[in-house]
């Protein structure tokens, strides 16, 4: 090879960390590629028909709710239908599991189980719904409220009326929160929650006898 053809085709030194790991770096990149592949797969097969699967069979569960009588039924399933619980279970990382937790969080207050309440509500991520989102955090608020940790309560009421403002949910968590307050006997921060619902949400069903509240809490406010 000419001095010329060196010059133009230069031969590729490797350092010591090449040489020494160019097998395992080799192997490196090809489980690189077979963890992406596998990846994509999980997110757009796996779990979708997960998802598909898991919504077909809670419909059953979901006509249970709302009747107290039922909720044995809703929880645990029958005739061959899952309950919510091996819903939220079996199908985990889907919208039906998380929908369940939900609704799993609601019947548990309804039966005064609080702490499961506290439990399933924990499980349930946030969706982007201006309904579903603020009533999780709301109902969480209610069972810590019932379990007498009135500070956790003060907090998920605050997040709940905060978290999608509109005159249905935000109004009824800033009565609940006020009632809290009042409860812990710090009289100022429960008329300024009430005090929130008559000037933000002068047409929502709290605001109508809001003044009561108001009056009550500015009383005992020193």
């Amino acid at each position: 090879m000419s001095t010329t053809e060196k010059e133009i085709n230069p031969q590729v030194k490797k350092g010591p960390f090449l040489q020494e790991n160019s097998k395992s770096l080799l192997f490196i990149a090809g489980a690189i590629v077979v963890l992406i592949g596998v990846y994509l797969w999980y997110q757009n097969v796996y779990l979708k028909n997960r998802a598909e699967e898991a919504s077909a069979k809670m419909y059953k569960a979901e006509g249970f709710l709302g009747v107290d009588s039922l909720a044995n039924k809703a929880i645990n399933g029958q005739g061959g239908y899952p309950g919510l619980d091996q819903i939220a279970k079996e199908y985990e990382n889907t919208k039906s599991a998380n929908l369940a937790n939900l609704y799993l969080g609601g019947i548990y207050l309804r039966k005064g189980e609080y702490q499961k309440a506290v439990e399933s509500l924990g499980k349930y991520s946030d969706t982007g719904s201006p309904v579903a989102d603020p009533l999780a955090l709301g109902l969480l608020g209610d069972a810590y409220s019932e379990l007498k940790d009135y500070k956790q309560a003060i907090t998920y009421y605050k997040k709940a009326a905060d978290k999608a403002s509109n005159k249905f949910t935000s109004p009824m968590f800033l009565k609940k929160l006020g009632l809290v307050y009042e409860q812990q006997k710090e009289y100022k921060n429960a008329e300024e929650a009430y005090t929130k619902i008559k000037t933000q949400y002068p047409e929502s069903q709290e605001a109508a006898m809001i003044d009561e509240y108001i009056a009550r809490a500015s009383v005992q406010v020193k």
